[in-house]
C-alpha cells in the first residue's frame, strides 16, 4: 500500500508574529516552525496504517530549503521517504496542483493531510486536490480504519457526526482524535538522517490568490474589574461602554 502525507511547515502557535515591508510580508526572524497540528495527526496516523498493511508512506511538503528540517522531523517519526517540492506556497491552488502532479505520477493508494494548516486555516487544499486528480475527498475525518480497499470513516458535522465507506484511492483531511501525535525516538531520530529527502522541481501553476497586506490582531484593553456586589455598575458598562446589552 502506498500512502502520501502532505505537511506544512507553519509558525509554533507560541510564536510572536511581525511582519516587515510595510505590513507586506511575514518577518520569520526568531520563530519556530513546525509540522502543522492537524498534518500531525494524519502522518501519526498514516505510520500506523502503513505498520498495519505493509507498503510504504511518503511525505511531501511545498516548501523551500528552509522547511527541510521539517520532513527530517516526519522522517524520524515513520515516515519512508520525503519529497520537497521546490517552491513557495503562494496559496491553497498552487499547492494544491504541486500535490497533485506528484500524486498522480506515485499513484498513490492513500492520500492524507490536515484539516488545514494553521497559518491561513483555509482548509481547502484536500478539496482542491481531490477535484484535480478526480478523487473523493473527506474532511474533518476523526476516525479512519482500512478493510481490505474499504475505508471506514468518521467525521465532524454540523450538529453531529457521520459515519462513511469509501474505496480506495482517496483523500483525507485529518483532526484529532483520528490518532495520538507521535514522538520521534532516538532511533527514529538517528535513521531519518539517512533516510531519502528528494527535491523535486515545481510545475508551472498561477496563483489565484495573493496577500496585499497583513494586520495584527487589536492589542487588549484595559480590564475592568466590578465587585460582585455592584451589580448595576457592572450592567451599565456592559451596556454604554462594551454595547453588547
Amino acid at each position: 500500500m502506498k500512502i502520501l502525507v502532505c505537511i506544512t511547515h507553519v509558525p509554533d502557535t507560541t510564536s510572536k508574529i511581525q511582519f516587515t515591508a510595510d505590513n507586506t510580508k511575514f518577518d520569520t526572524t526568531g520563530v519556530q516552525f513546525i509540522i502543522g497540528p492537524y498534518d500531525d495527526y494524519a502522518l501519526a496516523r498514516a505510520v500506523e496504517l502503513r505498520d498495519q498493511t505493509g507498503g510504504k508512506l511518503t511525505v511531501l511538503n511545498v516548501g523551500e530549503a528552509e522547511t527541510e528540517p521539517t520532513l527530517r522531523k516526519a522522517l524520524a517519526i515513520g515516515a519512508d521517504e520525503a519529497i520537497r517540492v521546490n517552491a513557495s506556497p503562494k496559496d491553497s491552488y498552487f499547492v494544491s496542483q504541486q500535490i497533485a502532479h506528484y500524486a498522480k505520477e506515485g499513484n498513490y493508494d492513500l492520500i492524507l493531510m490536515g484539516r488545514e494548516s494553521i497559518d491561513f486555516n483555509g482548509g481547502m487544499v484536500h478539496g482542491m486536490v481531490g477535484e484535480i486528480l478526480d478523487m473523493p475527498s473527506f474532511s474533518p475525518v476523526m476516525k479512519l480504519d482500512l478493510e481490505g480497499s474499504t475505508v471506514k470513516m468518521s467525521r465532524e458535522i454540523e450538529g453531529g457526526k457521520e459515519i462513511l465507506e469509501a474505496q480506495l484511492p482517496l483523500i483525507a483531511g485529518c483532526q484529532e482524535p483520528i490518532a495520538e501525535w507521535k514522538i520521534p525516538n532516538m532511533r527514529g531520530i538517528m535513521s531519518a538522517r539517512t533516510k531519502p529527502l528528494n527535491v523535486v522541481d515545481a510545475v508551472d501553476t498561477e496563483t489565484q490568490a495573493e496577500a496585499s497586506k497583513y494586520e495584527l490582531p487589536p492589542a487588549k484593553g484595559a480590564v475592568k474589574l466590578i465587585d460582585k456586589d455592584q451589580v448595576s455598575d457592572l450592567v451599565k458598562l456592559l451596556k454604554n461602554e462594551a454595547k453588547v446589552l
